[in-house]
C-alpha cells in the first residue's frame, strides 16, 4: 500500500482522480456555477486536482450546487439540466468508475442506455427483431422520471450493491446538493431527484429502474422481451389483452416506486404488416429518433415488395435536422468556397448519417435536399453570375458533385441528391 494510504481515510487514489480527469477533458462540457472553464481548469490543473483528491480522500469532500441550463424536447417544451462543476465532474466519474463494473454484473441484458459496450442502434435492432415476432407492443414513458427518484429507495438499492460507506456517502451528498436556478436562486431537493447532466446520475437512474422495471418485468413474465434505454422503453407482448393486462401492472408498479406513466405517451401498438391485417388505431410508434411503423419493403429473396413493420429517422427527426439547418444559415455562411462549406458541415452530416442511418438510410435523401435546396441558394448570394438563374445554380450543384464526388460526407455513402 502507498505511503499516502495510511493517512487517508478513503482509498481515493491520486491516480483515480487522474484517469477520471481525462475521461472527463475528453468529453469536454461547459461550466458549471463557479463559471471555471476546462480552459481555465486547466490553466490550475494540479491545483484543482490536488484539492479534490485531497478532500475526497479525507472524507471532506461536499459538491457544489449544479447550474440548471434548459435545453428544448422534441415536443416543444424545455428539458432541465443541471450541470455540475468540472471538479464535481471528476469527483462524479471517480465514483462512477468506483461502482460501474458490479452494477454491470447485475444489469439486465435488455437495457442499453449509458452503458459501457452498449448502444442504441443495439437497442433499434432488438426492437425491430422483436416486432417480427410478437404483434402488440407497449410503448411506455415515465413521466418526469430524472426529477422523481426517490432517494431512500435509491440509496436501498446501492446499499445492496456497495458495501464501501464511503461511496454511499458522496452519493447521497449528490443527491441532495441544491440546484441554482437562472435567476440565481438555490432550489433544495425534497428528497427525490437526480439532474440530468450529471456523470453518476445515468448509472443511478439505471439502477433505479433495474429494481423499479427491469427486474419487475422478469418476475413478473419471464417470456416477455423488452428493451429500454434510460426511461425509455418498449416491451412486446403477443396479444393485446396481454399488453392490457401488464400495463395495468405497470402502472401499479411505477406508481409503488414514486413514478408515473405519462399519460399521453405511453400507448399500446399493434404491429401491422402483410401478416398482420388487423384493423387498428395505433399502428406507429416512435423509439430514439426512429419511427416503427408499416413500411414497403423489397423481399431480399425476390426483390418484390411487401408490407413489412419497420424503422426509418421519425418525422421529429428530420424536422431537428431541419431547424439545425435553418440555425446555422447555411445560405449565409461566410466561406469563400464550397470546400470550406463542406469541411464546416462534414461533422454534423456525418453524425446525422451514422446515427439516422443505421437503418432505412435511403430515408435520409429528404433531409440531404433540403440542404442541397441551401446550398444552392449559399452559391446564389456568393457568386453574381447565379444570383438571376436558379437554373444556371442548380447546374453549379451538379457539376460540383460530379467534379468532387466525395466533397460532402453524405455523397460519399451514396445520398447525393
Amino acid at each position: 500500500m502507498n505511503l499516502w494510504y495510511e493517512t487517508k481515510s478513503i482509498p481515493v487514489s491520486r491516480e483515480m482522480v487522474w484517469q477520471a480527469y481525462k475521461k472527463v477533458k475528453a468529453n469536454k462540457g461547459s461550466a458549471g456555477v463557479d463559471s471555471v472553464s476546462m480552459e481555465e481548469f486547466d490553466a490550475n490543473r494540479s491545483k484543482h486536482l490536488y484539492k479534490l483528491w485531497n478532500r475526497m480522500s479525507s472524507g471532506s469532500y461536499f459538491p457544489p450546487p449544479v447550474k440548471q441550463v434548459e435545453i428544448p424536447k422534441k415536443d416543444g417544451k424545455m428539458r432541465k439540466l443541471g450541470i455540475p462543476t468540472i471538479s464535481d465532474r471528476i469527483g462524479q466519474k471517480v465514483v462512477k468508475d468506483f461502482i460501474e463494473p458490479r452494477m454491470e454484473e447485475i444489469f439486465s441484458p435488455h437495457s442499453y442506455g449509458y452503458r459501457p459496450s452498449k448502444n442504441a442502434h443495439q437497442a433499434l435492432s432488438s426492437v425491430r427483431e422483436n416486432c417480427r415476432r410478437t404483434d402488440w407492443v407497449i410503448d411506455l414513458d415515465i413521466k418526469g422520471f430524472f426529477d422523481n427518484i426517490d432517494h431512500g429507495k435509491l440509496m436501498v438499492a446501492v446499499e445492496k450493491h456497495v458495501a464501501e460507506k464511503w461511496v454511499c456517502m458522496y452519493i447521497e451528498r449528490w443527491l441532495e446538493m441544491p440546484v441554482q436556478l437562472k435567476s440565481g436562486e438555490l432550489e433544495q431537493k425534497q428528497g427525490k431527484g437526480t439532474p440530468q447532466g450529471g456523470v453518476i446520475s445515468p448509472l443511478l437512474a439505471n439502477l433505479y429502474l433495474h429494481y423499479a422495471l427491469d427486474k419487475w418485468l422478469e418476475l413478473t413474465d419471464p417470456t416477455l422481451k423488452f428493451a429500454r434505454y434510460a426511461d425509455d422503453a418498449i416491451i412486446h407482448c403477443g396479444s393485446k389483452k396481454q399488453a392490457e393486462l401488464i400495463l395495468g401492472q405497470l402502472d401499479s408498479r411505477m406508481k409503488s416506486c414514486g413514478l408515473e406513466l405519462h399519460p399521453d405517451k405511453t400507448k399500446i401498438v399493434y404491429c401491422k404488416d402483410y401478416r398482420r391485417r388487423e384493423k387498428h388505431e395505433l399502428v406507429k410508434f416512435d423509439f430514439l429518433g426512429y419511427s416503427f411503423q408499416p413500411r414497403t419493403t423489397p423481399s431480399r429473396k425476390t426483390g418484390k415488395l411487401f408490407l413489412g413493420f419497420d424503422c426509418a429517422i421519425s418525422i421529429s427527426s428530420r424536422k431537428r435536422i431541419a431547424d439545425k439547418l435553418e440555425e446555422i444559415k447555411v445560405e449565409k455562411l461566410s466561406f469563400k468556397s464550397i470546400v470550406g462549406v463542406a469541411q464546416y458541415l462534414n461533422p454534423m452530416i456525418r453524425g446525422w448519417v451514422n446515427y439516422y442511418g443505421k437503418f432505412r438510410k435511403s430515408e435520409l435523401v429528404k433531409v440531404f435536399q433540403l440542404l442541397r435546396n441551401r446550398l444552392i441558394r449559399w452559391a446564389r448570394m456568393r457568386y453574381k453570375r447565379y444570383k438571376t438563374s436558379l437554373n444556371k445554380a442548380f447546374k453549379w450543384y451538379e457539376r460540383i458533385k460530379k467534379q468532387f464526388p466525395y466533397l460532402f460526407y453524405h455523397w460519399q455513402v451514396g445520398l447525393s441528391c
